[in-house]
């Protein structure tokens, strides 16, 4: 599996420092990786490291394998990712024009939840019903 990582502000759960002092990205960004999220997991629930790792390791294998037999999967409050089949066309590259066959194939596809897409826009967005 690839690797799997978000690209998330230093204000997400987690880690406050990923300790990259010589990092050219800009002030307050980082990438969460899969340590970040079993630190976070070990830090909030009480988990052994090892465990924290072993339950983050679980959930991502299993979205995997839900994403390659071509189901959804949802995580309520923050999206869902899905498989898209494209079929088969021609492209051209834009510098010589040449026509390019490019083959069928699937694509992964977010869609981000709206409450997510208000909270990265730093609004207040609450569930229906509350």
């Amino acid at each position: 599996m690839a690797k799997s990582e978000l690209s998330a502000r230093s204000d997400t759960p987690g880690p406050a420092s990923g300790g990259n002092s010589g990092n050219s990205k800009p002030h307050g960004l980082h990438t969460v990786t899969r340590v970040n999220l079993a630190e976070a997991v070990y830090q909030q629930v009480g988990l052994s490291r090892k465990e924290s790792a072993a339950l983050v390791e679980m959930v991502l294998d299993e979205m995997t394998k839900k994403l390659v037999a071509g189901e959804s999967v949802r995580l309520s409050s923050f999206g869902s990712f899905s498989v898209r089949h494209k079929g088969q066309r021609v492209g051209r590259n834009p510098k010589t024009g040449v026509e390019v066959p490019i083959k069928e194939r699937r694509v992964l596809v977010f869609k981000s939840s709206n409450l997510l897409k208000a909270r990265i826009n730093g609004q207040r967005a609450g569930r229906s019903g509350s």
